[in-house]
């Protein structure tokens, strides 16, 4: 799922990866160290979190607070929208 990462006051283009309530797993361009502060913005989840690990393209993150049940839910919803969206266009 698309979305944007907003770390040392630029806003980078990322695809979700992998999401739990604890953290996320993006696809980053930006090389962005250990310890980072950042917002997650899912369009309907803006999260506050640190960035964790980082391997190439691949980014860890964990959120300052968990989300909860129906916050996984919708982001959950919105990513099954979003690929039958992508999928109809063809």
């Amino acid at each position: 799922m698309p979305a944007f990462l907003q770390a040392n006051e630029e806003r980078h283009p990322v695809h979700l990866l992998d999401l739990s309530a604890g953290g996320a797993k993006l696809d980053c361009p930006a090389a962005l160290p250990t310890g980072t502060t950042a917002i997650l913005d899912c369009g309907t989840l803006r999260r506050s979190a640190v960035v964790r690990w980082q391997a190439g393209a691949v980014l860890g993150l964990c959120f300052d607070s968990e989300l909860d049940a129906r916050e996984i839910s919708a982001l959950i919803a919105r990513s099954i929208a979003l690929d039958t969206r992508m999928k109809t266009r063809g």
